[in-house]
């Protein structure tokens, strides 16, 4: 699905945005021509890319009938509220290593996994869509487990998943701008992620 100009917007916003910087040393070069590896690569770009597309269509639908559409707008309201922002720092630092990387990505897709419980409570007849969106983040964390575990890289087995209590807000409009922030900060996520591994194509 194609990203919209306004949620190219987003993805370029200021909020929390770290300039993307050139990737060096990434320690998987002997990987470079492994057939496997590389189809894990491509696979996995298109699924993250499925995903970017689905959080856009669901900031679409909160620009659309919430009228939240432009963060700098919100940021006042933001500071009052507590949103996680999952780290990937090493992901598109110089001192770039992949099975940080991969660690920090899949601990990230269980923070937002959560997180998104949050939009369905918001936008309850949109339900289908999330929950289309957090299986596929589930096979996504998935497959990079298992390929780390096929390159013999560490990885963490994470509990399965807890349904819990979603977060209260002290008005209706603050869950709203929560909402917003939690997928501004979940496609930024991924367009990170998004980088990494279409990185890791051209070593």
């Amino acid at each position: 699905a194609a990203v919209s100009p306004g949620a190219l917007a987003l993805l370029l916003g200021v909020l929390l945005w770290a300039p993307w910087q050139a990737l060096h040393g990434a320690p998987l070069t002997e990987l470079s021509g492994d057939q496997d590896f590389q189809l894990f690569l491509q696979r996995n770009l298109e699924f993250t890319r499925k995903i970017r597309g689905d959080v856009a269509a669901l900031q679409r639908v909160v620009c659309d009938t919430l009228e939240l559409c432009k963060e700098d707008d919100l940021l006042l309201v933001r500071q009052d509220l507590d949103i996680a922002q999952a780290p990937l720092e090493q992901c598109h630092r110089r001192t770039f290593q992949a099975e940080t990387c991969f660690s920090q990505i899949r601990a990230g897709l269980r923070v937002y996994h959560g997180s998104l419980a949050t939009i369905r409570d918001l936008l309850p007849e949109h339900a289908e869509l999330v929950e289309t969106l957090q299986l596929d983040m589930a096979n996504l964390s998935s497959n990079i487990q298992q390929q780390m575990e096929d390159l013999g890289l560490a990885t963490v087995t994470y509990p399965r998943e807890n349904q819990d209590p979603l977060p209260t807000f002290s008005s209706h409009f603050n869950h709203q701008v929560s909402g917003f922030f939690i997928l501004a900060n979940f496609q930024r996520f991924l367009e990170t992620a998004y980088r990494a591994l279409r990185h890791l194509t051209s070593l």
